[in-house]
């Protein structure tokens, strides 16, 4: 009787590794911000990670990955403000905004470049949008795109969005090309679909890119295939520190006694302490000043008092 061959051994699991950090990725058509994020995760064998907000599969551009002691301040990215270039296609109206859905309706497009300025004007500033069906918005537990897919439709609620600037890049009847800076949570697919009703010819999304995040823009980010090329080693040099997210507010340096006051999260009143200050109250990120090393977020109070916010380990940024 033959005997069987024993089973090749499994290869042991690389245990992951603590990664401190912030990927600026240029998503690439076709894939999911998640699937992006675990790919990423496992090329760096990255402990924790987190996005900062999703960019809809059929979209590209700026998505900023954060690892390990990053992922503290990634809540400030999903409430930042976001500029995006678009193509919006009139005279075609989708059951998904974009075009991944199925045509719907369509209507000749005879729009002059005065009515789409007209039209593009009633969207500045503090607009009203009703969420799409085909979103990851949650109704129960469940998001609304998987009611859509079932053939559902549910009542959504108009939500109050602010468009702070909305230009219009160029026009090739029927491709509209417009750049958008707004609020979070604004859909710039039904902004698509909102000026094409407007216009009277209806539209959807033809293409999508995201070119800032707050004070984070598409300068330093890599693609995904340059992301992959890049040797284990080169992976973490292609992260920002972890105080690249942090650039917009004032930096506070303190003395390394008050450093450690500061991580045993004492208030500091550094008015007395001889420290320069910020011009203003509010966020500051904090360093040691012998070591450069960021020590987190403080709030900056009345009098002069640092209140900690938000500490991190002990990592070299």
């Amino acid at each position: 009787m033959a005997h069987s061959s024993p089973s090749q051994p499994r290869p042991p699991k690389i245990p992951r590794v603590p990664v401190h950090g912030v990927l600026l990725l240029d998503k690439p058509v076709g894939w999911s911000s998640n699937d992006a994020l675990i790919k990423a995760k496992r090329l760096l064998n990255a402990l924790k990670a987190g996005h900062t907000g999703t960019l809809d599969p059929f979209a590209t551009g700026l998505l900023p990955l954060c690892f390990g002691e990053a992922t503290k301040f990634s809540q400030d990215l999903l409430e930042a403000d976001k500029t995006y270039e678009a193509v919006v296609h009139l005279g075609i109206v989708t059951n998904t905004g974009d075009t991944e859905g199925e045509v719907l309706s369509t209507k000749p497009v005879d729009v002059s470049l005065a009515q789409i300025e007209s039209a593009l004007q009633q969207f500045r500033g503090e607009i009203s949008q009703v969420p799409p069906m085909h979103s990851a918005l949650k109704r129960d537990g469940k998001p609304l795109y998987e009611y859509a897919r079932a053939g559902i439709t549910l009542e959504r609620e108009a939500r109050k969005v602010r468009i702070h600037q909305l230009e219009l890049l160029g026009y090739e009847a029927p491709f509209l090309r417009i750049r958008v800076m707004c609020s979070k949570g604004t859909y710039i697919r039904v902004l698509g679909e909102d000026i094409g009703a407007l216009l009277g010819c209806g539209a959807h999304l033809n293409q999508l890119r995201r070119t800032g995040v707050g004070a984070l823009t598409l300068e330093g980010s890599v693609t995904l295939d340059q992301f992959i090329a890049l040797e284990d080693g080169q992976r973490t040099q292609a992260l920002l520190p972890v105080d690249g997210l942090l650039t917009t507010f004032p930096a506070v340096m303190l003395t390394d006694v008050l450093t450690e006051r500061f991580l045993h999260g004492q208030r500091l009143a550094l008015g007395k302490e001889g420290i320069a200050l910020p011009a203003e109250s509010g966020r500051a990120r904090v360093y040691q000043e012998s070591s450069g090393r960021l020590l987190g977020t403080g709030l900056m109070q009345e009098f002069g008092i640092l209140a900690p916010e938000r500490l991190i380990s002990t990592v070299s940024n």
